[in-house]
């Protein structure tokens, strides 16, 4: 998995280094990092359901944060990459990934913009079904929990000052559902 982030990362930075050299702006590229918290639905399930005697839960609670670099192609017009990574409640262990961003920068600064890339979620097979990670271990059941695939999504970066307020809207293969919202430092 962690080849699969490098090999998107170092593809990405090939892709957009030479396009930078012709960027019609004399700005140099634009670093943010910061805080996301939001949810992830897994869309297994239509709402929790009773199997076996066992509430099922295919959603949960995300918090982690991000790093953005976007590079200015024009005046209005940006690129960059980012990646991310956050631990979750519930169903959610953890999740990583890293897209590359396309979008339009108003003369406000707020930029909108669609994305693309790979994410790889841990699920907690435990949370799930609810069960007590007290009374089983995960590793015993011998049941890979970690599962990846593209991430598309959209988003917005609105500036106040040097902070982004930022609101995204991802799908992982068009299975699950994760919306975040974030605060992020520009540098």
């Amino acid at each position: 998995m962690k080849k699969t982030v490098l090999t998107t990362l170092a593809a990405s930075a090939a892709f957009f280094a030479p396009h930078t050299a012709f960027a019609q702006s004399n700005d140099g590229p634009e670093v943010t990092v910061g805080a996301i918290a939001g949810l992830h639905d897994l869309g297994v399930f239509d709402g929790d359901e009773v199997i076996d005697g066992f509430e099922v839960t295919d959603n949960g609670a995300i918090f982690g944060g991000f790093v953005a670099v976007d590079f200015p192609l024009s005046e209005r017009l940006f690129a960059g990459i980012e990646a991310n990574a956050a631990l979750g409640t519930e169903a959610i262990e953890a999740e990583y990934g890293a897209s590359v961003r396309l979008g339009i920068r108003t003369q406000s600064g707020t930029k909108f913009y669609v994305r693309g890339g790979y994410q790889e979620v841990d699920i907690d097979a435990l949370g799930v079904v609810n069960i007590d990670d007290d009374l089983f271990d995960e590793d015993d059941l011998g049941i890979d929990t970690t599962a990846g695939d593209y991430l598309v999504g959209a988003g917005v970066d609105v500036p106040i000052g040097n902070i982004d307020v930022r609101l995204n809207l991802d799908t992982i293969a068009f299975d699950s559902v994760r919306a975040t919202a974030g605060i992020g430092f520009r540098f």
